[in-house]
């Protein structure tokens, strides 16, 4: 008999929505339920894709053409995917990883407005049929946000974009959600945070089956 496949959640939002305070909740349930999991993040997850990470995050006189931050993006997906999140996920552990695919569609596509039908074909390429059982989208004014992530120290190369850039990826954002409403849970990350982790845990809660 198969072991059945652990679910695969991800944390999704711009700038200063909450992702750090609300993956600590996160895994503090799994924890409180005897749930096997692993805690990631993207890019990374992985030595090679950690130094990938550092690559797209530092800030460099140099222009970062965009298809060429997409790439990295992905190369440092494969590698995670090779050597965390499948084997994970094919021992019966749940995978909870900050950020995913839905980020690149919402920052490389909307903030940096590559083809969306680009990301696609590489996340097919990359991912297979894979997909996150459930998306938790973090949603916040982008304005909102930014001033709150002014308080956590120096902006990296992402941090640092204009307010537009934020506007454009939060847009991406809704409009996966709006597009596929069964697989993607909106929660309003200007809410108090106990209604937020409400939130966060009824919707863990249906993936236990």
């Amino acid at each position: 008999m198969s072991m059945a496949r652990g679910r695969f959640i991800t944390l999704e939002g711009g700038e200063g929505v909450g992702k750090s305070t609300n993956l600590l909740f996160i895994t503090d349930w799994m924890r409180s339920r005897g749930i096997e999991f692993v805690q990631t993040r993207e890019p990374g997850g992985t030595p090679l894709a950690e130094q990938l990470r550092a690559l797209l995050l530092e800030h460099r006189e140099e222009t970062v053409d965009p298809t060429a931050e997409l790439l990295m993006v992905f190369a440092a997906r494969a590698q995670h995917l090779a050597e965390v999140i499948r084997p994970a996920l094919a021992r019966g552990a749940w995978v909870i990883c900050d950020r995913f695919t839905d980020a690149t569609y919402a920052y490389q596509g909307g903030g940096r407005g590559l083809d969306l039908s680009l990301i696609a074909q590489l996340e097919q390429t990359v991912q297979g049929p894979l997909r996150p059982d459930r998306v938790l989208l973090l949603d916040l004014d982008p304005a909102q946000g930014l001033a709150r992530a002014a308080t956590t120290g120096a902006a990296d190369r992402f941090e640092s974009e204009r307010l537009d850039f934020f506007q454009k990826v939060r847009e991406a954002y809704l409009a996966r959600a709006d597009a596929d409403p069964g697989r993607y849970a909106v929660l309003d990350a200007a809410r108090p945070l106990a209604e937020v982790q409400q939130r966060l845990e009824v919707e863990l809660q249906s993936l236990l089956g």
